[in-house]
């Protein structure tokens, strides 16, 4: 396997990497020699499982870093940041930034039975899975600790463009993620940085089982996909890593859809 990354002190900061594709992807881009950070928010209870898959990334032979905290926190996204320029001590650059922070509400616009989206409701999922995305870039953008040819990676999803029941806040958050990668990709090219979405198909995720009716979203994919069967994590991971390649050195805001064919019909 090429290990095109090794002994480049370069990183991948990884939001929302302790499952999923966060977690898919760090294990990826190690394999190919880059050395990891994953931010991540879990219980005490979830830590030990955490532990045995994060183990498994250090096994790659690379620098490996974890922070488990809330990454919407700005005082706690700044602490991050001090606690990796001093571990970077500018003999370390970042080489990408993946976004995977899955924190939102999945609640119906209308219901009898079920509480209903209020304002509060779009705003907290918005700023957690978009918003996000700004904050921690500008942050270590400012921070200097970016390459000279840096990678943005965002994971957006069908929904974007269709509506799902129970799924608004998420589609608005997913909508406005696009809007701000393609933004960083228009206004940071003359650094140096490339930023693209990445559209999954429907993959069988902790994020995906949380949404209502998620086994008929199942159902319905297998039919719907030419290949007739889901996404998987590690499909979304190896094109993330093309994306970090250099030969994809002239992929810059846009939306790559991973998906087996699954939205063209």
């Amino acid at each position: 396997m090429s290990k095109e990354f090794k002994n480049k002190n370069e990183w991948a900061i990884i939001l929302g990497g302790s499952s999923g594709l966060g977690l898919a992807t760090a294990k990826k881009l190690a394999k190919h020699g880059l050395n990891i950070c994953i931010i991540h928010r879990n219980s005490r209870a979830q830590l030990p499982q955490i532990e045995i898959e994060f183990n498994k990334i250090k096994k790659q032979d690379i620098d490996f870093l974890s922070f488990n905290i809330d990454a919407v926190n700005a005082e706690k996204r700044k602490q991050t940041i001090d606690a990796i320029s001093e571990k970077f001590r500018d003999k370390h650059k970042i080489k990408v930034v993946v976004h995977s922070i899955a924190k939102g509400n999945l609640k119906p616009m209308v219901s009898d039975e079920n509480q209903t989206l209020k304002n509060d409701d779009f705003q907290l999922t918005i700023n957690a899975m978009a918003i996000s995305l700004y904050d921690w870039f500008t942050d270590l953008f400012d921070a200097n600790l970016f390459s000279n040819d840096t990678r943005i990676i965002s994971f957006t999803s069908e929904g974007n463009i269709k509506p799902w029941a129970n799924y608004a806040a998420v589609s608005a958050a997913k909508v406005t993620l696009e809007a701000i990668t393609r933004s960083i990709a228009l206004e940071f090219a003359k650094f140096g940085v490339k930023a693209n979405c990445i559209q999954a198909g429907v993959t069988n995720t902790d994020s995906l089982n949380r949404i209502p009716n998620a086994d008929k979203i199942k159902t319905h994919t297998l039919q719907r996909n030419p290949f007739n069967r889901l996404t998987t994590p590690e499909d979304v991971a190896n094109a993330a890593y093309l994306l970090c390649k250099e030969e994809a050195s002239w992929i810059n805001g846009t939306i790559l859809k991973v998906d087996g064919g699954e939205s063209l019909q």
